[in-house]
């Protein structure tokens, strides 16, 4: 029973999420020549494996992944869609104005 291993269910690990400075410090020291060992003590990262999955996407030029959340793989749009700055405030103007008419109609 006390073998360290669990005997009911399933254990799993939380899963980690590596911002996107993290991840592009992984390949700058790659790059460098670092070791995967270096690479894992100096960002804390817990697997050799991850830092060498980040180095196949930058060498694929696939930056979306790194801004993809863990779990969620967008295979058929490649990431999600960034609005422009115009489009960030045209949807600003209408919500405001829906908000604004949303008041008036309160205080008839």
């Amino acid at each position: 029973m006390n073998s360290g291993k669990l005997d009911t269910g399933v254990f799993c690990y939380g899963q980690k999420a590596y911002s996107v400075v993290t991840n592009l410090a992984s390949i700058e020291m790659k790059k460098a020549g670092k070791s995967n060992k270096v690479i894992m003590d100096t960002l804390s990262i817990k697997n050799a494996s991850q830092a060498k999955n980040w180095l196949r996407w930058y060498q694929n030029d696939e930056l979306y992944r790194f801004h993809q959340p863990v779990g969620k793989q967008y295979t058929y749009g490649n990431g999600m869609k960034q609005l422009s700055e115009v489009e960030q405030l045209r949807l600003q103007v209408e919500l405001l104005k829906k908000y604004q008419s949303l008041i008036r109609e309160s205080t008839k």
